[in-house]
């Protein structure tokens, strides 16, 4: 699936089992929210935190996956709401990467 076609699936599942897409800012903390879980769940597999218990631990992998494409949606919503087009947004922004980071990065130790 192309971002174009996730922006236009989410559009029309919004329309037609969504009802309606919620307001801009409710979105923006609904995002929040999803980005705060997926924080929750990278601190847990791959930081220092450990799970409450072992079940937890066992279906993390997956759970990292559904809150990740959470996370997608509710961005894809707001492109929509906002009338962003992501491909387009995306492409002009790895452009802007590749001119300003490129030579930054080679140099950086730290990468090595």
């Amino acid at each position: 699936m192309t971002i174009q076609e996730a922006q236009q699936t989410v559009d029309e599942w919004i329309k037609t089992v969504g009802v309606r897409y919620y307001g801009e800012l409710t979105n923006t903390a609904i995002l929040m929210e999803e980005v705060g879980e997926v924080a929750r769940l990278m601190a847990r597999l791959y930081g220092e935190q450990s799970f409450k218990t072992p079940e937890q631990a066992a279906s993390a992998r997956m759970d990292l996956a559904d809150e990740m494409a959470d996370v997608m949606f509710v961005l894809i919503c707001l492109a929509n709401q906002t009338g962003v087009d992501l491909t387009g947004a995306f492409r002009k922004n790895l452009e802007k990467k590749t001119r300003r980071d490129a030579a930054r990065h080679a140099a950086n130790e730290k990468l090595k």
